[in-house]
């Protein structure tokens, strides 16, 4: 009698299945790797405007950055430990001085009329910027607009900008708004 080979099994398809079995699990699964910083767009201009809004020097506090990760704020050395005041100072303007930002006087809900900086921080920095000092600056900016909110939510409120109710929130941003221009990144003074 001869022999019987043993039929072998048709695996052509196997790596098939396989491929499609992992691309079906990276598809299906999430994967959170987004950094970045949190920021809403301001809303677009009417359609109908065709000039710029003309932006005072006075209410304008720029923060540049050289590749060198030195910090200038209004032509000035500066430290990352003294930002965050020196931002609160220029938005609150709290003397009301004549080199700060002027304010307007807004009726916001919840708070009445109340007096809102036309300040605005221009962040400019050198295509040599580190990363981690620019999300360092980033931090004390945020810093800045956050602790001032909190500040007015517990003066008007009675609590803590976190704390407080949707409506609070949304009048207090209305008074302190994140007033954040970020430039292109250039070559800034003279680096080399």
């Amino acid at each position: 009698m001869a022999k019987r080979s043993t039929p072998g099994l048709n695996t052509s398809s196997m790596a098939d299945i396989s491929f499609l079995l992992l691309t079906f699990f990276l598809m299906t699964s999430s994967i959170n790797t987004d950094l970045g910083i949190s920021r809403r767009l301001p809303p677009p201009p009417p359609e109908k405007q065709e000039d710029k809004p003309e932006i005072h020097q006075r209410n304008i506090f720029v923060v540049k950055i050289n590749s060198h990760d030195a910090l200038l704020f209004d032509g000035q050395i500066g430290e990352l430990r003294d930002l965050k005041e020196r931002a609160k100072e220029f938005l609150g303007n709290p003397r009301n001085l004549s080199n700060l930002p002027e304010k307007m006087a807004v009726d916001i809900p919840l708070l009445g009329s109340y007096d809102v900086s036309k300040g605005v921080i221009s962040l400019q920095n050198d295509r040599g910027t580190s990363y981690e000092m620019y999300i360092q600056v980033q931090n004390e900016l945020t810093a800045a607009v956050n602790e001032m909110r909190d500040e007015l939510s517990r003066i008007k409120f009675g609590k803590s900008y976190a704390d407080a109710s949707k409506e609070q929130r949304e009048a207090i941003e209305k008074a302190i708004p994140v007033s954040i221009s970020e430039a292109e990144p250039t070559k800034i003074g003279g680096n080399k």
